[in-house]
């Protein structure tokens, strides 16, 4: 790499003054805590948006896709099953909460859950179908809400990726009983870490409350009271709640959260037509009846090119870049596990390149003609 060129990044937030301020705001609050007011007024904006009736922030999207298992009832002996192509944090919620993740594998172009992979797959000890939107596009949600339904089986969104993605018009978030995001840094709003569980379903969100504080309610709640409140515990739970610092942020990201969908957008939309055309590579799908918050781009890479080699010669001309995700069938974690053909095929060949908002025309085409001067001398 050149010395006078920059090192183009993998990923990268959009903050500024304004968030510094919000919390600013938070400090002279006294309130930094979690689950505090700024949190309530955060989870009030992020359901409005999802287009959910209740949101609850939590300490990272871990944490929310845990509590919504346990909220679900789900235990010991039960099987869920998960959509293969995904961080593992998806199938170690299930683990968590002493069950069995049962991996259905993908669909080639989206690489979320096969509906018919998914429907083959259930058995009598099947309680639930926990789908991930890969890089923030929804699955096939009309398919596996007839499949659950007809199943009597409950539907878990793992929307990690997907704030601001929308199938056939419904927002993401709102397309199953609940859903699970995540603000970690590389998401399309972000406050560093942090996630939120969304649901219209009241029951589940105010267990989910107790639970996220040790098992009683958050503190908020007694604020104002004429006595001295005594919480009970009746349940023993955790402290997965984000703090009101963090809430701060989110609550100006998601003022963001138009103009960071534009600029991603448009950064997808010139990768396409740069990419059209060269031999050895495959842009990413996105459907015409979903709109894709482009969390990541990825590509798939022939499998007659080394896909570790285009890494390194990118890097090498300093633009960052790093494998899609994973196929979570294949980690020793989970045990032997029926083979995935498609999920293992894509977990070999992807590769994500640079994809934030803060990219520049400039960056994005030297992003562009390096991939294509690399993925040329490698064919």
């Amino acid at each position: 790499m050149s010395e006078s060129q920059d090192v183009i990044a993998l990923g990268q937030p959009t903050v500024g003054e304004e968030e510094l301020a919000a919390v600013a705001e938070v400090f002279k609050s006294g309130w930094l805590a979690g689950a505090g007011p700024t949190c309530r007024k955060f989870e009030e904006r992020f359901a409005s948006v999802v287009g959910t009736k209740h949101a609850l922030t939590t300490s990272n999207c871990g944490s929310a896709l845990y509590l919504g298992l346990r909220v679900l009832g789900v235990e010991p002996g039960d099987e869920v099953i998960v959509g293969d192509y995904t961080f593992p944090a998806t199938g170690h919620a299930v683990l968590q909460a002493g069950a069995t993740p049962v991996f259905a594998d993908v669909r080639p172009d989206i690489w979320s859950a096969d509906p018919a992979h998914v429907e083959s797959l259930i058995t009598e000890k099947t309680v639930g179908i926990l789908a991930v939107d890969v890089a923030g596009q929804p699955g096939d949600f009309d398919e596996y809400r007839a499949i659950a339904d007809s199943r009597g089986l409950w539907l878990f969104e793992d929307a990690a990726c997907s704030a601001g993605a929308t199938y056939k018009t419904r927002p993401a978030g709102s397309l199953a009983d609940l859903a699970a995001f995540s603000f970690h840094g590389r998401k399309g709003i972000t406050a560093g870490e942090g996630g939120a569980l969304v649901s219209d379903r009241e029951d589940l969100i105010a267990h989910a409350r107790k639970l996220h504080t040790y098992g009683i309610e958050p503190a908020i709640a007694r604020e104002g009271s004429d006595e001295l409140p005594i919480p009970t515990f009746h349940e023993a739970g955790f402290n997965f709640r984000l703090s009101d610092v963090q809430a701060a942020i989110m609550n100006v990201q998601l003022d963001r959260l138009p103009d960071l969908l534009a600029a991603r957008r448009s950064v997808a939309k010139r990768y396409h037509d740069a990419f059209d055309g060269l031999d050895g590579v495959e842009v990413p799908v996105a459907l015409p009846d979903r709109e894709h918050p482009w969390q990541a781009y990825i590509l798939t890479i022939a499998p007659e090119i080394s896909r570790g080699k285009v890494a390194l010669k990118l890097r090498e001309r300093g633009v960052q870049c790093n494998f899609g995700t994973y196929a979570s069938h294949v980690q020793p974690v989970y045990g032997k596990q029926a083979p995935l053909p498609v999920s293992a095929d894509i977990f070999a060949r992807h590769l994500a390149i640079p994809m934030h908002s803060n990219l520049t025309d400039a960056q994005v085409e030297r992003v562009a003609d390096t991939v294509r001067e690399v993925v040329t001398e490698l064919s």
